[in-house]
């Protein structure tokens, strides 16, 4: 099935792409940027599964974006939607097969780090995945990468480095933190987000670390940014919602984009 859709995205876009981006909630626009662009529905491959979620197109867009050739998921797939996890990182394996060895990670998240502020980019440096589950369960494929992949730099400190080099250039402030990921759909309560804290979580979300696992089992490297879209449950007397997290990505969304530019012509 993976090899199908690959080939499915080949006889459209063709293959040979250098980097593959997933664009999280609210940060579509990224795409908006990429040169000659070719859009794919998910929709239209067979077996693909369609993106559910509020914010998501659930679409690829292949093309070129600062001298590089790039496909980008504008819209990713959830585990809380329904689907398998093979379902949720097949996007991750299809784009291998196209090509892709580096891979950006975008999503909205929700601030742990009582030093973060609504609007923060977060450079994702780790990650805890507190969904219960993992990705490489069950039979191997050894096409992709080995029984048991090492995760001690999930996110490539290499690309860590540029992104922090280039941050300082355009005057832009990174937070430096971990990601958790866990399942969704509902949001935490402020008695988990406490203890995360203690964890050592900085933010949290519903996805990007099963993407970013399946991308290290497949030799990618992999750069994360996580748009600090709310204050976690419990931080302030608000609620939360799902269109506050979009909207927040929405504002953040123009300085991400002029940040990945840059970065995409470097890595």
């Amino acid at each position: 099935m993976i090899k199908k859709a690959a080939e499915y995205v080949k006889s459209i876009a063709g293959d040979g792409f250098e980097i593959g981006i997933i664009c999280g909630s609210g940060l579509g626009e990224l795409c908006d940027k990429i040169e000659n662009p070719v859009y794919i529905d998910y929709k239209d491959i067979t077996g693909f599964p369609v993106s559910t979620a509020p914010g998501h197109v659930g679409r690829f867009v292949a093309g070129i974006l600062n001298g590089k050739k790039l496909i980008a998921m504008q819209g990713r797939i959830h585990y809380y939607e329904g689907y398998s996890l093979n379902e949720v990182v097949m996007p991750i394996r299809v784009m291998k097969l196209l090509g892709v060895n580096s891979l950006i990670v975008t999503n909205a998240a929700g601030g742990i780090n009582e030093d973060y502020m609504v609007g923060d980019i977060m450079l994702i440096c780790d990650h805890i995945n507190f969904t219960g589950v993992n990705c490489l369960i069950g039979k191997n494929d050894l096409t992709f990468g080995p029984r048991f992949p090492d995760m001690t730099y999930a996110y490539a400190p290499e690309y860590i480095e540029i992104a922090d080099k280039i941050a300082d250039e355009m005057n832009i402030k990174l937070q430096h933190g971990i990601y958790m990921g866990l399942s969704g759909p509902s949001y935490e309560t402020p008695a988990e987000i406490h203890a995360f804290r203690s964890l050592g979580a900085d933010a949290v979300g519903m996805s990007t670390v099963q993407e970013v696992i399946a991308a290290n089992h497949c030799g990618m490297k992999v750069l994360g940014f996580s748009n600090i879209a709310n204050k976690a449950a419990g931080m302030t007397k608000e609620r939360l919602s799902e269109e506050e997290v979009i909207i927040a990505g929405q504002k953040v969304a123009s300085t991400l984009q002029k940040l990945i530019f840059r970065i995409v012509g470097e890595i």
